[in-house]
């Protein structure tokens, strides 16, 4: 990325035009107000349920990666916020932990080239608007061949940002989808205290395709 263009080649997401500041921005200046020290207790709650290879799309800075990982999960994490990524590979060192990390475009997965039995977002489905949502539910398609797993603030009593109804959380998720599960939760923030904010966690499963 260079100060002409901050967002590295790449549309910048409505949260970056909001700021007018790319993801990793969030990073720079110590921890992110989503980085409260550790992996998101309502993802340790379920990691029991994570099977095969898993991808964490919009991994941050790696809690979550890393501690499905210390389970023996084989790994990928992915951000566009390349600082976070390096906090990520370097703490996934220090542990010992074999976590994979890589930069790549939530909105275009299919660039990978790879499909997970498991895919987890943990506060990024939040993030977008809209437009945005139905784009990434596209990109969503071309690497997940199992079970979806996402954390997002609700519209609960004291929401964090980007409050999503439940209507909307389902909306973007047609044919080849089955909504299997949500359910009330919370989000850890740094800013939230430890009960944290009110959320919705998705059980959400690709269907067999006719192909």
């Amino acid at each position: 990325m260079s100060q002409e263009d901050p967002f590295g080649g790449r549309n910048p997401t409505s949260h970056e035009r909001m700021t007018g500041l790319p993801w990793d921005a969030s990073y720079l200046e110590g921890p992110a107000p989503w980085d409260f020290g550790g992996p998101q207790p309502a993802v340790v709650r379920a990691a029991g349920s994570f099977t095969g290879t898993v991808l964490d799309a919009g991994c941050g800075s790696g809690e979550n990666a890393l501690h499905l990982a210390s389970r023996g999960l084989p790994v990928l994490g992915v951000d566009v916020a390349e600082t976070a990524l390096a906090i990520a590979r370097r703490r996934a060192s220090e542990l010992g932990l074999d976590a994979e990390f890589l930069t790549a475009d939530a909105l275009h997965l299919e660039r990978l080239g790879r499909r997970f039995d498991t895919v987890l977002d943990c506060g990024l489905f939040h993030a977008f608007d809209a437009d945005e949502r139905v784009a990434y539910v596209k990109s969503l398609e071309a690497v997940t061949k199992g079970t979806l797993y996402i954390l997002c603030f609700s519209d609960g009593e004291n929401a964090g940002p980007h409050p999503v109804k439940r209507e909307a959380l389902t909306k973007p998720f047609g044919a080849g989808w089955r909504v299997k599960a949500i359910v009330e939760e919370r989000v850890r923030t740094r800013f939230h205290g430890e009960e944290g904010a009110p959320a919705w966690f998705a059980t959400i499963e690709r269907e067999p395709s006719d192909e």
